[in-house]
């Protein structure tokens, strides 16, 4: 029997080096990525590979541990995807996105399977797996990609929603298809997907609330707190939803969602916090699934792959598309691009460790199939979305931006104190203080202009670059915020003229 060595400091030393390494030469290649426009999870997972076992040496071939830190890396990718989400842009694309992430799925898995079986030649049972494997969108990559492409508002609440809802049924389905003994029947499955997120979607809408209602009420020492605590409550979230026999990935998005909404205190912050630890989420799991492949056993999977990739990419999707989007009014240039828009990335990858794990026949194979479908198809479908986009004419130049707006709450004085920052295009520009209308119990305090402050006048004219601190007591808090949201969108006329404050 083989000794383990224990871990002395010296081993914890070399351990921290080269993860220390491995981060700066990620996000090293995040600046590469920007300028090739080649997505970072091929860059990541490249490394992955060059340190494994046909690179420099590393071996690792520990499935089951790739497939707890891929679910919990998945968790903090689906946090940030929901704080960073805003909740009247995906609002109108919740019917559209709840059919693409369930009826959508259903189509996409069926076509895939039959190609699978009939094209590659693999049993029902495996490619059964790999449909419902690759049915799945990608959140990191479809978040990634969207923040580079200005899609209309509608398109992007579409696929953002999409993203975080579907992983719930496909994870459903590829855990039934590789149970061992007979898959039970399709009624049963469906059945069964419903009450998973309807569980799900409860516990997640409910504890994003009481988070949010705690946090808003409860004046914490340190602003560094607050995201510990929004990054915690969407983790409770998360293992509640899986405790309760529910689907934990939409709890998470759903409870991430409502207090990414809520106006949280020191919400920039947060934001920065949540958006950090989902590059390092994106990292370690893209590093750790590169190091799981051998390269050199891909060779005979590399058609199948391309065979059933393709089918998924031209007929699959856009079948998918097709159906779901039916009951809705959607145009033929924005199906086309939905349909495009279906990126594979990380998900596939470790919903593929699953099967593994269940130690499914030829799961090996599988794996190595999805592995080189999202590498060829993540190459082709990512850095072509926004020519595609183009051609068909949907990109949207981007419009007036909102205000930087940070809440600290006073606790003894009941009020809050916000810090408000006026972008160079914002129609707040030319807006004397007087005309910003705040309600009774609000009022601009100070303005921070050219690195000086001072005490506004109601005539003072307010610039863009400014920097405000508002006081607002606790009952006119977010009608203040609504305020100044409103005049940054429409300008002084914001009230008459109908515009929002959002």
């Amino acid at each position: 029997m083989r000794k383990v060595r224990p871990l002395t400091v010296h081993h914890l030393n070399e351990l921290l080096l080269v993860c220390s390494l491995v981060l700066l030469v990620a996000v090293a290649a995040v600046r590469l990525s920007s300028r090739s426009g080649l997505p970072t999870l091929l860059l990541y997972l490249g490394m992955g590979v060059a340190l494994g076992t046909d690179g420099l040496g590393v071996t690792f071939d520990n499935a089951e541990l790739t497939q707890v830190i891929g679910y919990a890396a998945l968790v903090v990718i689906l946090a940030e995807g929901g704080l960073g989400t805003k909740w009247r842009e995906i609002k109108p694309a919740l019917p559209t996105a709840a059919a693409l992430s369930t009826a959508g799925v259903a189509v996409s898995v069926g076509v895939t399977a039959a190609a699978a079986h009939y094209g590659v030649g693999l049993d029902w049972r495996q490619a059964l797996i790999i449909g419902a494997v690759v049915s799945s969108t990608d959140a990191a990559a479809v978040f990634s990609v969207l923040r580079k492409v200005p899609l209309p508002k509608r398109l992007t609440g579409i696929l953002e929603a999409e993203s975080g809802f579907n992983d719930a049924p496909v994870v459903i389905l590829v855990v039934a298809f590789s149970s061992q003994g007979p898959i039970d029947a399709w009624y049963l499955m469906i059945g069964e997907i419903v009450l998973e997120l309807a569980i799900g979607a409860a516990i997640g809408l409910a504890i994003g609330w009481l988070g949010s209602y705690g946090l808003r009420r409860v004046a914490l020492p340190a602003s560094g707190l607050y995201p510990i605590a929004v990054m915690a409550i969407a983790v409770v979230a998360y293992a509640g939803g899986a405790l309760a026999h529910g689907s934990g990935f939409l709890a998470v998005y759903l409870a991430s969602l409502v207090m990414g909404n809520a106006k949280l205190p020191h919400w920039p912050a947060t934001r920065g916090f949540a958006e950090g630890l989902g590059w390092l989420a994106q990292i370690g799991m893209f590093v750790l699934l590169g190091l799981l492949v051998t390269p050199h056993e891909l060779t005979d999977d590399i058609w199948p792959a391309v065979v059933v990739g393709l089918v998924l990419t031209v007929v699959a999707r856009p079948v998918s598309v097709l159906v779901s989007t039916m009951p809705f009014r959607v145009a033929w240039r924005e199906k086309a691009l939905l349909s495009w828009a279906g990126l594979r990335g990380a998900v596939p990858i470790v919903l593929a460790t699953i099967p593994m794990v269940g130690e499914v026949p030829d799961s090996r194979r599988i794996f190595n199939i999805v592995f080189v479908l999202v590498i060829v198809y993540t190459l082709i479908q990512g850095p072509t979305l926004p020519w595609f986009a183009t051609r068909l004419r949907l990109e949207e130049t981007e419009g007036t931006a909102d205000l930087g707006i940070e809440s600290a709450p006073l606790e003894r004085l009941r009020g809050h104190l916000l810090s408000v920052s006026i972008p160079k295009d914002s129609r707040m520009h030319g807006v004397e203080v007087a005309e910003l209308r705040l309600p009774p119990g609000a009022a601009v305090t100070l303005v921070v202009r050219d690195g000086s402050s001072f005490v506004p006048l109601p005539s003072t004219v307010l610039r863009r670059g400014d920097e405000l601190l508002v006081v607002a007591t606790d009952p006119v808090r977010d009608a203040a915020e609504q305020r100044l949201r409103a005049v940054g969108r429409g300008g002084k006329l914001a009230g008459w003229l109908g515009t929002g404050g959002g």
